[in-house]
């Protein structure tokens, strides 16, 4: 029983920390909603449709500069609504709820006074059906709101959300329907002078607030430094959800505007500029722009984890590869869209423009995609797996990355007109479709090997020419852009910018790739060479030295064990091996240098493979002691910020400690009062008895 309610007790706690972090973005958004108003609107261009318009006259629009300073204000308000603590933000909006509660029942107390006086009847109310029905609704409403105003409140004086009641008290008392209008007027004043106490009251908290929040901000940076200041402010704040969150509700008004004012249905091609069209209205602000950028972030994390277990299922979340995060992807956009000043480009323009970016990130997120692919595939194929559905995945899931970079390529050749930076865009869509190709051909070699009886004994060879011929029709894609830059540099538009890409993609792309491949190839070249250049030796020294295989122990004709032919972490030896056969000393000169040899050969080989599993091991401990830094540094700012507020509820309590303790002290001095007058009256009694004990005896 102790462990049903335990865990229902979690349960319990963590269904209300989902709440509470729901809530935590959720009352946020507003605010930048805010931002955005504030932004977008001019205060300038306003004021001259003022002036054109017959509203010149009123006094209110005449002081432009307090307009002004209203618009700072309402910068500093939505920043103050951004970071107030969720307790207050949730006490700012019930507040705001029963100001507008109020302001309903007003309304309601308005037209049932209106429908009063065009209807002209001061009698009974329930001779005439609709004056009767005209009342009850307003009752009800009444009744409705003034139970809402106590519930949001949380207090029982319901009487200070009544005084909407009074017209109807007054009607029903057959009170003269122009006294009923002075009664209204009463209660809308009544209730504003209520609304004018209450924000007179609590005038001083928003300063407390702020030198509450000043301490709190100062002890933090003097003991942590700015930068945890910042990761706190970022964690408590959830920016990234937050503006994810601002930016789809964003982009879900646009499309409800769009769809309310049609009444035809869009076509596929309408719906795709309608999509482009969309964006391009919800990225004409920082704000908005912001937004995007966490969204495409959260939307490639998305897929790149629905990749991951599409291909390994759950255990794709056991080992999780920080460098997966969708954060390259947002940050690609937010440079692109910096750069190019898509924020200052029209609707139609911006809408293109965005168009080509999101081919951008949409390639980056494949390009992450093949990244992760690439060794489970590798590996599936070098296994011995027979289970067909996870093949199926990984071949799938390869197809895909073939085919669709090719499709996107030759749809937005459709649209646009090629030209230099258009095919170095759809460049990194070509190379990713290559290497899925290079990825799929080693694969069909993994298993075309699996399925024969017999190993082949070149697969290393065929396997180095397969990744040397994707290799080199990439380097032939990477000159073909630069030869194309260099023919559109100097028969077309001549431009600094595009010269300075054409000399950096010919370094980058051109020259180190050059540099990289030729190494590789006289490097393998050499290996060859060196296993040449060892002697085979014949049937008649084997039978001689009574030679076996140094991989399985077993004879050399019949073990079928081919050294080239092996897989480091493949393979595992069908039987175990038998003891070793003790073979006879040789003096051969040319048995003795091939040991030595092959003895040199071997060190080097281990302790090339001891040298890159240490550089691996180095790369994962680097790793992982980030990952665990920046865990200890969330972990310090968290206690940091509990440190503070633990502090702040220190002080609270020794202040109502203090507070009790006056408290008791005036308690205490009641107590000896009390006891002195019990004394006084005691002796008091004492003299009475002793007076009727004489009147008695009398």
């Amino acid at each position: 029983m102790l462990f049903v309610f335990s865990g229902k007790a979690r349960c319990a706690m963590a269904v209300k920390e989902h709440i509470e972090a729901v809530l935590n973005v959720g009352l946020r958004v507003p605010s930048i909603m805010l931002l955005e108003v504030l932004y977008r609107w001019d205060v300038s261009s306003f004021f001259q449709k003022i002036q054109r318009s017959s509203m010149n006259n009123n006094p209110l629009f005449q002081y432009k500069y307090l307009a002004l300073y209203l618009h700072y204000v309402g910068y500093i308000l939505s920043l103050v609504l951004l970071t107030l603590p969720r307790q207050r933000l949730v006490q700012l909006y019930l507040y705001v709820l029963t100001a507008l509660l109020l302001f309903a029942g007003h309304q309601i107390s308005r037209d049932y006074v209106r429908g009063e006086l065009e209807s002209g009847y001061e009698g009974p109310l329930y001779l005439v059906p609709l004056s009767m029905n005209r009342f009850t609704t307003a009752l009800i409403c009444q009744l409705v709101v003034c139970t809402l105003c106590s519930c949001v409140m949380q207090t029982k004086r319901i009487w200070l959300f009544s005084a909407h009641f009074l017209p109807l008290v007054a009607r029903l008392c057959l009170v003269p329907l122009e006294t009923i209008v002075f009664v209204n007027r009463f209660a809308m004043i009544f209730t504003g002078l209520e609304v004018i106490y209450f924000l007179a009251s609590n005038l001083l908290v928003p300063f407390n607030l702020a030198k509450t929040a000043y301490r709190e901000l100062a002890q933090v940076v003097e003991v942590y430094g700015l930068l945890a200041l910042g990761m706190s402010l970022w964690n408590q704040l959830v920016l990234p959800v937050l503006f994810m969150c601002f930016w789809l509700v964003l982009f879900a008004l646009q499309i409800y505007t769009y769809f309310s004012t049609r009444d035809q249905p869009a076509s596929r091609e309408r719906l795709l500029f309608l999509f482009l069209t969309s964006i391009a209205e919800c990225c004409s602000t920082p704000y908005s722009l912001l937004g995007l950028v966490f969204t495409v972030s959260f939307v490639a994390l998305g897929v790149l984890t629905l990749c991951k277990f599409y291909l390994q299922g759950y255990r794709a979340f056991m080992n999780d590869n920080t460098m997966h995060r969708g954060m390259t992807e947002g940050i690609t956009l937010l440079i692109l869209a910096v750069q190019t000043g898509l924020i200052e480009l029209q609707v139609i323009h911006r809408a293109f423009l965005l168009s080509i970016i999101l081919f951008i990130v949409v390639a980056s997120i494949l390009q992450s995609m093949l990244e992760i692919a690439d060794p489970i595939v590798l590996a599936l194929g070098a296994s011995r797996d027979k289970s067909l559905w996870k093949h199926f995945r990984a071949v799938s899931l390869c197809l895909f990355l073939l085919v669709f970079p090719a499709y996107m390529s030759y749809m937005i050749c459709q649209f646009f007109h090629m030209d230099f930076w258009l095919l170095i865009i759809i460049s990194s869509s070509i190379l990713t479709s290559l290497q899925v190709l290079g990825t799929l051909l080693i694969y069909v070699l993994f298993m075309v090997e699996e399925l024969r009886k017999v190993p082949m004994e070149n697969m290393d060879d065929v396997i180095y020419c397969v990744n040397g011929t994707y290799r080199m029709l990439e380097f032939v894609v990477a000159l073909c852009v630069v030869a194309y830059g260099v023919c559109e540099t100097v028969f077309g538009e001549w431009t600094v910018m595009g010269s300075t890409i054409v000399l950096v993609h010919s370094y980058y792309n051109v020259w180190l790739r050059a540099q990289l491949g030729w190494q590789s190839f006289l490097l393998r070249r050499d290996a060859v060479n060196k296993i040449k250049s060892l002697p085979t030796a014949s049937e008649q020294q084997l039978q001689q030295h009574n030679d076996i295989c140094s991989i399985c122990y077993q004879n050399t004709k019949t073990c079928g064990s081919i050294q080239t032919r092996l897989r480091p972490s493949v393979r595992t030896v069908s039987e175990s091996p038998s003891p070793p056969v003790s073979t006879s000393p040789s003096g051969d000169p040319d048995f003795t240098a091939l040991r030595l040899e092959l003895l040199a050969l071997l060190r080097k080989d281990i302790a090339d493979i001891f040298k890159k599993e240490l550089q691996e091991l180095q790369n994962i401990l680097g790793e992982a002691l980030s990952t665990i830094q920046l865990d200890l540094q969330a972990v310090k700012t968290q206690l940091a910020s509990d440190k503070v507020a633990t502090e702040a509820t220190i002080s609270t309590l020794k202040g109502t400690v203090g507070e009790m303790e006056h408290a008791l002290s005036g308690c205490t001095d009641d107590i000896v009062h009390m006891k002195t007058t019990v004394e006084s009256l005691t002796a008091t009694v004492t003299q009475l008895e002793n007076k009727c004990e004489d009147l008695e005896s009398r």
